[in-house]
């Protein structure tokens, strides 16, 4: 008997619908589909695939009240949330379906002066199938990411969804199918399961693997896809940082952090888990952003801040944070341990913990938010920098925004805002250290899913043949001279 995936609504328990646990046989099957199906997806050509993305997006867009209502049971967001999410996911789609042709066109190289007779391009090609492997924080604009990217570059796509949002996941795939039905099966295949099928999924030999997650979890996607030497992108957790400077729109920066920490029950990789303000604006400062945390209320009815914790086992990660920083100090200003529940966890604001403790250390990936009171803003960017994450962070400053950004150690930044760049289709997004490589979204992301292929194309005779082995005997006395000429000066 094949063994069963319930999904459950995180809210209430309910049950949202049940898949099968699919095994290595059917993961490579799904495979070979979209193996068969990538001959026909590339033979599209960079129109026929814009044309089938843009029936995709009108086709979400007519769905959405349904998807919506799906993320809000399987998921346990607002349901003005979910439609964010899915109209972020839309602009995206929309990006790359019309940007890919241009992005991903033959680009002319120079041949250099040695070998001027000839010609130089470099293409960018697609791998073929691409495995992406999606979390449940996001389950549909964060999978779209690389989903989209990978169609759009001529990659057909095996999408294996978050064992805790795999309806969401199966609904999205569906909809690529129902708006293009002359498309064969396999251009966008999906799998449901647990890690046993991720682990599959990689070493069903796709020809790239994207995966975002938790950095244990993609040491494991890793040293999987590494058996069959497939190439992957990590995008993995982030502990980012907002610095408020004591120039800063306090009352602009207090709500864009209320939001940035508290969004979706804390649970966004590029949120904000860190404030680092400077002294002479710390009490007024924490004073708007308590005001601001303490209007929150978490629920799943109408008019609810934001949903549950949708993985029941993070809310003892952050009762254990919470509870290791008052424990060196901190104050807690808004909320503490009482505010954790079995589903739900209320606003907590900890003011000035220990820098090593787990609530600055550590991915806590809830409603909490620290705050810690520095003398100058030199301060400030060593303390943000000092982690083992680079993902992204936000900088609040009327007059000195650009140098604080400059010495940021990280791979995207907000200005005076949070997480805007992750919104912009333009805009590359990814990580370095624990935060993982490679990049998803913009000109980068649609090249992260192509391979490069150099033509050096003769196109006349050169006067002086370098590439024989019957080099006439004045040219091999000459190259010494010809060397330092060249290159000597």
């Amino acid at each position: 008997m094949t063994q069963q995936l319930v999904s459950t609504s995180p809210a209430t328990d309910e049950v949202v619908a049940t898949f099968p646990v699919q095994g290595e046989e059917e993961v490579r099957n799904a495979v070979r589909r979209a193996r068969e199906a990538s001959v026909w997806w590339q033979e599209q050509g960079h129109g026929g695939r814009r044309v089938a993305l843009l029936n995709w997006r009108r086709h979400l867009a007519r769905t959405s009240d349904e998807l919506a209502e799906l993320i809000r049971r399987e998921n346990g967001k607002p349901l003005t949330d979910a439609r964010l999410e899915i109209l972020l996911a839309l602009e995206h789609i929309t990006w790359v379906a019309k940007h890919a042709e241009k992005e991903l066109a033959s680009e002319k190289r120079r041949p250099g002066a040695m070998l001027a007779n000839f010609s130089a391009r470099v293409d960018h090609l697609p791998f073929g199938v691409v495995g992406v492997i999606g979390p449940w924080n996001y389950p549909v604009f964060t999978p779209n990411g690389s989903i989209a990217t990978a169609l759009a570059a001529g990659n057909t796509v095996v999408f294996k969804p978050s064992e805790y949002t795999p309806a969401i996941g199966t609904f999205f795939a569906e909809t690529f199918r129902a708006a293009n039905p002359g498309a064969p099966r396999g251009v966008l295949e999906v799998v449901t399961g647990y890690g046993d099928t991720g682990a599959a999924l990689c070493r069903a030999v796709v020809d790239k693997l994207a995966f975002t997650g938790s950095g244990p979890t993609g040491r494991k996607v890793m040293a999987a896809c590494a058996e069959s030497l497939v190439p992957v992108v990590m995008e993995l957790g982030g502990k980012d940082a907002a610095i408020v400077a004591a120039d800063a729109d306090l009352a602009r920066a207090a709500d864009a952090i209320a939001f940035g920490a508290l969004g979706n029950s804390g649970q966004t990789c590029v949120g904000i888990e860190r404030v680092y303000v400077e002294r002479e604006v710390r009490d007024r400062f924490v004073e708007l952003l308590a005001v601001r945390m303490r209007a929150l209320r978490p629920g799943s009815q109408a008019g609810s801040s934001y949903g549950p914790m949708t993985m029941p086992s993070q809310l003892d990660v952050v009762r254990r944070h919470i509870d290791d920083a008052i424990a060196g100090g901190a104050e807690a200003v808004v909320g503490g341990p009482e505010s954790v529940g079995d589903r739900y966890a209320a606003p907590v604001l900890l003011l000035d913990p220990p820098h090593e403790s787990a609530a600055i250390q550590e991915e806590t990936f809830g409603p909490t938010i620290t705050v810690t009171t520095v003398d100058s803003l030199d301060e400030a960017v060593k303390l943000a920098n000092d982690t083992r994450y680079g993902l992204g962070g936000s900088v609040f400053s009327r007059h000195h925004a650009d140098e604080i950004v400059d010495q940021l150690d990280t791979s995207q930044v907000s200005v005076n805002s949070v997480i805007g760049f992750a919104g912009m289709a333009s805009m590359p997004l990814g990580g370095r250290g624990e935060s993982g490589f490679g990049r998803i979204h913009g000109p980068e992301g649609l090249r992260e899913f192509t391979r490069t292929r150099a033509v050096a194309t003769q196109r006349r005779r050169a006067p002086v043949n370098l590439m024989t082995m019957d080099r006439p005997g004045w040219l091999v006395k000459a190259l010494p001279r010809m060397l330092r000429l060249l290159h000597g000066r």
